[in-house]
């Protein structure tokens, strides 16, 4: 047993707190969210709803990213998903090749938003031509804004209908679209969550940025802010192990970061005792699995065509699950320790369980979406 337990202290053992103070240094390849609309579509709303963050903080949130775009990372700090925002639509000589090189090297989607009450849309269909022609956007996702702003329905309906024909025919094929209201006619939202459900098709990760969740318990309101924290260690770890032996030494790398950055969230001192007094709250079974499956997962990487096909998109998954859940766990498990009181081994081991099946299906998903 207490070999098990060096082998794992070895693997996952606190690193230099220099290192250990820089988590932005590990490379994240983050899903981009391409919007595309004229100013006052609804853009920032758009993004205000899938974040739950403020106009005030979005505003404030983007940077430059092209010459004619801005990007806005979301979370800060440690982010997951990006926000694509073309301004430079409505100039005539406007150019999408440098947005589009901004886009291809990430799992993208374009999305169109139009103001239902706007009939002019040619600087966009201009733009969505381009676009289309360049290939590079696989994914597209036509969101009708403001359409409670058109009170009579069957004009709202032909309003709707008039927008989604020209960017059916910008595109060269049906469009999947969405009608919303962001509030714009003062009587409350509509249509937000066929929003997120229809942005989680092309860009499954939405599905766990989740802001308005309740909690059953006092542990799970205090785990709920370190959630997206936890993702986005997971999301560099899965990143991290699409190479053959990389993640051998990456992936224990960063889950010791996350084990660190979680106890400070705590106020518990993380040191090598710490950590094995976790490793065995989990038991020797996870200790053994944990050990086995890693190397495995190297082995059936090395296998020529499939180990860098099949055996990399898997390596990715199971990483970015089993970081997730080890996150999860700890959070469990440090909450309790703050508190002077243990947690059992079942109890750790059911929620490691609960949430590497949490998350499995959802980067499951996003891979296959990758891949076609």
């Amino acid at each position: 047993m207490e070999k098990i337990f060096n082998r794992i202290r070895r693997l996952i053992s606190p690193l230099e707190k220099s290192a250990l103070k820089k988590p932005s240094a590990i490379p994240a390849r983050l899903p981009t969210l391409w919007l595309l609309g004229k100013t006052g579509a609804g853009k920032s709303s758009l993004i205000q709803e899938i974040t739950g963050r403020s106009d005030v903080e979005i505003g404030n949130g983007f940077s430059p990213c092209t010459r004619s775009s801005r990007r806005y990372d979301f979370p800060s700090g440690k982010p997951l998903l990006r926000f694509l925002d073309t301004r430079g639509l409505a100039e005539a000589d406007y150019n999408a090749d440098e947005d589009i090189a901004a886009c291809v090297q990430a799992t993208s989607a374009a999305i169109v938003v139009m103001k239902a009450e706007e009939p002019e849309q040619s600087e966009v269909i201009r733009a969505l031509e381009r676009i289309r022609r360049s290939g590079a956007v696989k994914h597209l996702l036509l969101v009708h804004t403001g359409i409670l702003l058109l009170d009579d329905a069957l004009q709202r309906r032909q309003a709707i209908n008039h927008n989604q024909h020209l960017v059916e025919s910008a595109w060269k094929q049906p469009v999947k679209s969405v009608a919303v209201d962001f509030g714009d006619a003062g009587d409350g939202t509509v249509g937000v969550e066929d929003l997120r459900s229809g942005l989680a098709d092309f860009l499954p990760i939405i599905a766990l940025l989740s802001t308005r969740e309740e909690h059953a318990n006092a542990e799970e309101s205090r785990f709920a802010p370190l959630r997206n924290d936890i993702l986005w260690y997971a999301a560099a770890s899965g990143g991290t192990d699409a190479f053959p032996v990389v993640g051998l030494g990456s992936v224990p790398m960063i889950q010791a970061k996350m084990l660190h950055h979680l106890a400070g969230q705590y106020g518990i001192s993380w040191d090598k005792k710490a950590l094995a007094d976790f490793v065995a709250a989990l038991g020797a079974g996870f200790s053994v699995r944990y050990l086995s499956r890693l190397g495995i997962r190297q082995l059936i990487k090395l296998i020529p065509v499939y180990g860098q096909t099949v055996g990399s998109a898997a390596a990715v998954v199971v990483s970015f699950c089993s970081t997730y859940a080890i996150g999860r766990a700890a959070c469990k498990y440090l909450y309790h320790k703050s508190k002077g009181e243990t947690v059992s081994e079942q109890e750790l081991t059911r929620l490691y369980h609960q949430a590497f099946n949490e998350v499995r299906k959802v980067k499951t998903r996003e891979t296959s979406v990758e891949q076609h």
